[in-house]
Order: C-alpha cells, then sequence, then structure tokens
C-alpha cells in the first residue's frame, strides 16, 4: 500500500510546542511501521490555518488523491487536517471515492474499518452540534443583551453608549436625522432625493461626510 503523510501547523508558537511539524511527522512514520504500509512522503502545510482547505500542501495532497497516487492518508491529528465539519465531510467523501484511506495517530482512527469509519461519523456529527449548540447560545445572549438596552456590534444610527459605556441611549443630533429620513421617505422620495435633501439641509453622516443613497439605504434597512 502506498501512504502519504500529512503535517500542519499555523502559527510558530505551535511550531515550538508538541504539535510541531516534527513532532507530527514522527507519529506518522510510527504509524507507517506499525500498518506496515509504505510511506511515500510526508507533506507540510507551516503556518497555514485550517479554517479552509486552501493550502499548497493541501494542494498537493489533493491531487494525489485525485490520481489515485496514494491508498492511504496518515495525520497525527484530525484537527490537522481541518477543523471544519464541511470540510471534513468533503475530503471523506473524496477519499471514498478514490478508495483512499484515512488513519490518524491521535484519534486511533482508520476509515479502512467499519469500526473506525462509526467513530468518525459520530465524531463529525458531535463536531457538527457542538457548532451549532454554540451558534445558538451565541445568538440567545446577543438577544438578551439587544433587549436589555446593552451593545450589541456596531452601534446603530441614531443611538450613542451611555455614560456606563455598556447600555445606549438615543443621540439627539442622528435621531433628528433619522426622523427627517424617515419622513422624506414616507413622501415618497427616493433615495438619491433624500441624501440630497440632507446635504442641502447641511447634515452630515456619523463619519462628518456627505450623505449618499447607500448611506440613507443601509439606515432604513437597520432602522426596519
Amino acid at each position: 500500500m502506498k501512504a502519504i503523510g500529512y503535517v500542519r501547523v499555523s502559527t510558530e508558537k505551535q511550531a515550538d510546542s508538541g504539535v510541531s511539524l516534527e513532532a507530527q511527522e514522527a507519529k506518522i512514520r510510527a504509524m507507517a511501521v506499525v500498518q506496515g504500509v509504505e510511506l511515500g512522503d510526508v507533506i507540510r502545510d507551516a503556518g497555514q490555518s485550517a479554517k479552509s482547505l486552501n493550502r499548497p500542501g493541501m494542494a498537493r495532497l489533493l491531487d494525489l488523491v485525485e490520481s489515485r497516487q496514494v491508498d492511504t492518508v496518515i495525520i497525527a491529528k484530525l484537527d490537522r487536517i481541518t477543523r471544519s465539519v464541511r470540510d471534513l465531510a468533503e475530503l471523506l467523501e473524496l477519499f471514498d471515492k478514490r478508495g483512499v484511506s484515512l488513519v490518524s495517530v491521535a484519534d486511533s482512527l482508520d476509515t479502512r474499518t467499519a469500526a473506525g469509519r462509526l467513530v468518525l461519523n459520530i465524531m463529525v456529527s458531535v463536531s457538527q452540534w457542538e457548532r451549532e449548540a454554540i451558534g445558538e447560545r451565541t445568538r440567545d445572549a446577543m438577544r438578551f443583551k439587544k433587549t436589555s438596552g446593552e451593545r450589541v456590534g456596531t452601534i446603530a444610527f441614531g443611538f450613542q453608549l451611555s455614560a456606563d459605556r455598556v447600555h445606549l441611549e438615543e443621540n439627539a443630533a442622528e435621531q433628528e436625522i433619522l426622523a427627517r429620513i424617515r419622513e422624506l421617505r414616507e413622501a415618497g422620495y427616493t433615495l438619491r432625493d433624500i441624501a440630497a435633501e440632507l446635504n442641502g439641509q447641511g447634515f452630515r453622516t456619523r463619519k462628518g461626510s456627505a450623505w449618499k443613497h447607500e448611506y440613507v439605504f443601509g439606515i432604513l434597512k437597520a432602522a426596519a
């Protein structure tokens, strides 16, 4: 069997730790000996994030898989190849189509076996659940902050931070402009007409620049 190793670090700090490229490669070579496979090469991605598959080393690995020049891909740990559940699912689909097995040393995974495929599918499902659960908690927290009058992200036009630097309060000058924008819009003015009217009356944006129709659209959309 022909095997290829893949190692990755995203920062210099990682390179000096237990997940250094050298440490990963040592584990991969040891696993190749244990499994009795011929390790052709160990592909490296140094200083590359796992947020996407757009990496030089990964591109080379995928070329080898696509051209059926490798039977097994060995990694030190699953998060070295990707941290994205979606990307992992796509990789596994490609590997399966090309008859390539994925072996992860730290995770004790080998997709050549039914048990290995089962464990990996469970891990993918759990990772997906964790990501969605975190998203739900974040949305709930943001919603609570918003209903409590606390700042959430960019401060909406017409408001400003209060003295406690946590809650929001109305900005009188911006509220005047906001009221004028709504009044003109209800009167049938176009976005460009509203911008021209505001500029003609001497009003300026929060940054002190002249009004443009896209600014007016953004404010109306946010205030809807």
